[in-house]
């Protein structure tokens, strides 16, 4: 069950809460090295959540041919790479065309 916390409202534990407090107390914690360090992550209104981008792998290829340099693209071409062939190709026909 969740309920919104308004930041001036105390907080009071619900009748869920008391019962796994109390089920807690009656169980020893296993010791560990997290037990003596204060906690850090916590969340505060005046600490924003940071955000995660993932990206494709297929996209991480395409970032990584595009900062490739004119020597390394011909050095794949040379060694059997599809795309730095096609990529070479596209080069040649567009520097022809006078693009």
């Amino acid at each position: 069950m969740l309920s919104p916390i308004s930041p001036n409202a105390p907080a009071t534990p619900s009748a869920d809460q008391s019962a796994v407090a109390s089920q807690k107390a009656a169980t020893p914690a296993p010791v560990s090295s997290q037990a003596s360090s204060p906690a850090t992550t916590s969340t505060t209104p005046s600490t924003p959540a940071a955000d995660t981008v993932k990206i494709s792998s297929a996209a991480q290829q395409a970032l990584q041919e595009s900062r490739e340099t004119p020597a390394q693209t011909t050095k794949e071409a040379s060694l059997g790479d599809l795309q730095a062939k096609h990529l070479l190709a596209k080069l040649a026909a567009e520097k022809a065309a006078g693009i």
